[in-house]
């Protein structure tokens, strides 16, 4: 071999080391940490009012999962009710929350209580509501004693006629709620002046 070809080889060796030698990178910069995103308090107060876990038979067993029944109110007259499902309490928790905040109704409060009798119904669930005088409190139970006072009344006769189903017991106190009406809007109604109108 001629020495004119054995310097080429030489070259060509060289290029090639060259090529394969790993190029070195530069340091990592670590990256910022990430600023937390301030949490806001919510003006809404939340109630838990029932978590059933559920299955679905499927052809390899039974999946299970959660349903979470929430209540929330600003006990200023506003209050809604959601239900959420998902594999884990919490995220079942955190969607019914979701779900009772897009679904609030307002509550016309006469004082501390409501305006007039009302009867609400739901399927099996029956619910009479009264006004009550001034330091009666809250005379309900359960579902419907959470969203009374999540609306913002603090003096009611409540009785159940019949039903305990809590979903039912919602639904019912959110039909008679839903139906309230107070002097002003009767007044408005009826085209007349609300004072001295008695419901």
């Amino acid at each position: 071999m001629s020495e004119e070809n054995k310097t080429e080889t030489v070259e060509k060796v060289e290029v090639s080391a060259e090529a394969k030698a790993p190029e070195k990178k530069a340091p990592r910069k670590k990256p910022a940490p990430r600023r937390k995103a301030p949490q806001v308090e919510s003006e809404f107060e939340e109630r838990v009012v029932a978590v059933n876990r559920v299955a679905k038979v499927v052809k390899g067993g039974r999946r299970f999962s959660f349903s979470a029944l929430m209540i929330v109110g600003d006990k200023k007259g506003r209050v809604g009710y959601g239900l959420g499902k998902a594999k884990e309490v919490p995220e079942a928790i955190r969607k019914a929350t979701q779900a009772a905040q897009k679904n609030l109704i307002a509550v016309p409060l006469d004082g501390g209580t409501i305006p007039h009798e009302i009867l609400g119904e739901y399927d099996a669930g029956k619910i009479l509501f009264k006004p009550a005088a001034q330091g009666t409190g809250v005379k309900a139970a359960g579902a419907c004693r959470a969203i009374l006072e999540l609306a913002g009344v603090r003096d009611v006769l409540t009785k159940s006629l019949r039903g305990n189903n809590p979903h039912n017991v919602v639904k019912a106190t959110f039909e008679a709620l839903g139906g309230l009406r107070s002097v002003e809007q009767i007044a408005k109604i009826r085209g007349r002046d609300a004072k001295g109108l008695r419901l």
